[in-house]
């Protein structure tokens, strides 16, 4: 029988998503021997935008220009959500290093003085968000100035209308019109990811350029479906803004999205260089936790291991049920990995309101992991489960983060703390 290679690590973060990648970042830069096993797939879900904070409370549905303001306000009235349990100067620090890292890889992002941005979506809504990849920039600026601009459609490209955001968004901003053009490297049905890839190509970038260029006749601003490429964003971007002569921008799209790609692509080539041991598209088969020293895991795919990973501590980063963290059966809601108790009322019943628009938002939204101040699962009790265990992200109780516009902050700050705290614990 051929023998199971091993890992012997410091911490093994389970999850590839943002706050799996993040919470690996981290570990990795304070100089914690790290592992980190996913599927990453839900990155493909990611828009590449950063949300701190943008709706609260919820049930009013108040947008909110200052972030952190609303961060207070949310610790206040909501003592139990994740960002009541964090420090702000360390949530500035976590942004901070993961824009840092992002800039330095090729992808910056754009910060407006620590307040929210509001952007356009291709259903025509406005969004707030806190941070923007610069290929988005000029969207939040083209629609607070209003200007002239043109949106660039493509026959094929199902998920985005520039009719409809014009007819959506003519109240606020009467300037803004819409061309709908053949995309010069396809036809037929359109995939974003296939054409972020040929416009990769200079010759796809100058006829694309030729195409618009009639449309421009007063035209301030133009914005396009964020398919600038993938592996050379800010290459493709500046090329295309050149020969248009015009501010550009990018519009998020639907998953998956190539704001996501691009960060998938970013951390699986960045991360490994760095000094993590990475186990992609492979998930933790059987766990056992053994004695407060550390964890005995299998790793492999389809119940088959393929690895042995032995390590002191895990930041349990699996996300909800995209990401596979959850699991619903028709009497309860489980944790998949650890099988940890969850935060979560007793009858099904209870996991939903009846009018789907309710502005309380649902219940099943803030199931999760109940933890201590250092993000330590606990128990009914308030037991910390094991001392190197800690959690990180949509996985985490009393959060409702898409409806409250914070997914990424809630993921970057939380992978931040998790790992301060996992620190603390292998160095004590």
């Amino acid at each position: 029988m051929e023998e199971i290679p091993q890992i012997n690590c410091d911490v093994l973060v389970i999850g590839s998503g943002l706050t799996g990648m993040a919470a690996s970042l981290f570990a990795v830069t304070r100089g914690l021997d790290t592992a980190q096993v996913g599927t990453s797939g839900e990155l493909g879900f990611a828009s590449g935008l950063i949300d701190l904070l943008g709706i609260h409370p919820v049930a009013d549905g108040q947008e909110r220009d200052d972030p952190w303001r609303a961060v207070d306000g949310l610790s206040n009235s909501h003592p139990r959500h994740p960002y009541a349990r964090l420090n702000k100067k360390e949530m500035h620090s976590a942004l901070t290093a993961f824009q840092s890292f992002l800039a330095d890889n090729g992808l910056p992002y754009h910060i407006d003085n620590g307040r929210n941005q509001r952007l356009i979506l291709p259903t025509g809504t406005i969004k707030p968000t806190y941070a923007v990849p610069i290929t988005v920039r000029n969207n939040a600026r083209a629609l607070a100035e209003k200007s002239p601009c043109l949106i660039v459609d493509f026959h094929g490209l199902k998920g985005f209308s520039g009719r409809q955001m014009v007819e959506m968004l003519r109240p606020v901003w009467p300037a803004l019109t819409t061309r709908r053009i053949t995309f010069p490297d396809g036809g037929g049905e359109l995939l974003c990811e296939h054409m972020a890839l040929s416009l990769e190509q200079a010759d796809t970038r100058a006829r694309l350029a030729e195409t618009i260029i009639p449309h421009l006749d007063s035209v301030d601003y133009v914005g396009l479906p964020a398919i600038l490429g993938i592996y050379r964003p800010m290459l493709v971007f500046d090329d295309l803004r050149q020969r248009l002569q015009r501010p550009l921008f990018e519009i998020p799209t639907m998953p998956p999205a190539i704001g996501g790609l691009r960060l998938k692509n970013i951390f699986e080539q960045a991360l490994p260089r760095m000094g993590v041991k990475t186990l992609y598209q492979q998930k933790v088969l059987t766990v056992a936790p053994g004695n407060p020293a550390g964890f005995h895991l299998h790793i492999g795919q389809k119940g088959t291991p393929r690895q042995i990973v032995t390590a002191r501590a895990v930041i349990l980063a699996t996300g909800r049920f995209i990401g596979g963290g959850l699991a619903a059966d028709r009497r309860q809601i489980r944790e998949t990995v650890f099988n940890l108790p969850l935060y979560q009322p007793a009858a099904r019943t209870d996991w939903h309101r009846k009018s789907f628009f309710d502005p309380n938002g649902h219940p099943i939204n803030r199931f999760g992991l109940e933890t201590n101040e250092t993000l330590q699962p606990v128990d009914a009790a308030g037991q910390v489960i094991h001392p190197g265990l800690f959690a990180a992200g949509s996985i985490l109780a009393h959060q409702d983060w898409m409806r409250q516009k914070c997914g990424a902050g809630l993921g970057i700050t939380t992978a931040h703390a998790a790992v301060s705290a996992c620190f603390r614990f292998i160095d004590a």
